[in-house]
C-alpha cells in the first residue's frame, strides 16, 4: 500500500516537472528585473506552468500554510503571533503596518471581553471581526480587490525570482572569467541570455 502511494507520489511530481519545462522550453525569458514587461512575461509564464501542472498560486500555498500551521491553535493572540512568523519567513513585508493594529484590535476585544480571546468563542470573534473590517476600511482594503491583490503578489514574486536568476547568472559568469580559458572573453549581458538554452 505505501509502496503504491510513493510511487502515485513520483509519478505525479514527474509529470508536474516535465510539463513546467515543456513550458519553459518553449517560452523566453528575459532576464530583466527592472524591465516591468520582463517582470510580467515571467509571471505569465510562471502562471502557465502552475496551471498547467496543477500547482498552488502563491496565495494558495500561504494560505495552506496558514490552515496547516494554526489549525490547533485554540488562542487568538497565539494564532496572530503565527501569522506573522509564516509572513517573515515568506518575506513578505507588512508594508501597511495591519499586524500592528490587529494587536490593538484584539487587546481592546480582550479588555471588552476581561479574558483572553479563544477562537471558539464565536462572540468574541465576531468582535474582533468586526475591529478587523474597521482596520481594512481605515488602509483601503476591499475583499472585492483579493484577486488585484494575488496578481501583485505574483508580480513581486516574479521580480524577486528573476533578481535570483540575473544574481546566479552572474556569479557564474565571475566565476567562469576567473579561469585562465576565459580570462579575455568579454561578460554578457544577462538580459541576452536565453535560459531555453540551458535546459
Amino acid at each position: 500500500m505505501g509502496k503504491e502511494m510513493l510511487k502515485n507520489v513520483f509519478l505525479d511530481v514527474k509529470n508536474k516537472f516535465e510539463t513546467a519545462m515543456g513550458i519553459l522550453r518553449k517560452e523566453k525569458i528575459t532576464i530583466d528585473p527592472d524591465d516591468p514587461s520582463a517582470v510580467s512575461q515571467y509571471a505569465n509564464v510562471m502562471k502557465t506552468i502552475r496551471e498547467k501542472a496543477d500547482l498552488f498560486t502563491e496565495a494558495q500555498r500561504i494560505q495552506y500554510t496558514i490552515e496547516t500551521q494554526t489549525q490547533d491553535i485554540p488562542d487568538a493572540r497565539t494564532y496572530l503571533l503565527t501569522l506573522k512568523e509564516i509572513r517573515i519567513k515568506r518575506g513578505i513585508a507588512d508594508e501597511l503596518g495591519a499586524e500592528a493594529m490587529m494587536m490593538d484590535a484584539l487587546e481592546k476585544v480582550e479588555k471588552e471581553l476581561k479574558k483572553p480571546l479563544m477562537r471558539d468563542d464565536n462572540k468574541g470573534m465576531d468582535l474582533l471581526q468586526a475591529e478587523f473590517d474597521k482596520i481594512n476600511k481605515k488602509l483601503g482594503i476591499r475583499k472585492e480587490d483579493l484577486l488585484k491583490y494575488e496578481e501583485q503578489l505574483e508580480q513581486k514574486l516574479a521580480k524577486a525570482q528573476l533578481e535570483e536568476l540575473k544574481k546566479d547568472a552572474l556569479e557564474a559568469m565571475d566565476t567562469q572569467k576567473k579561469r585562465e580559458e576565459f580570462k579575455d572573453e568579454e561578460m554578457v549581458d544577462v538580459k541576452s541570455l536565453d535560459i531555453r538554452n540551458f535546459l
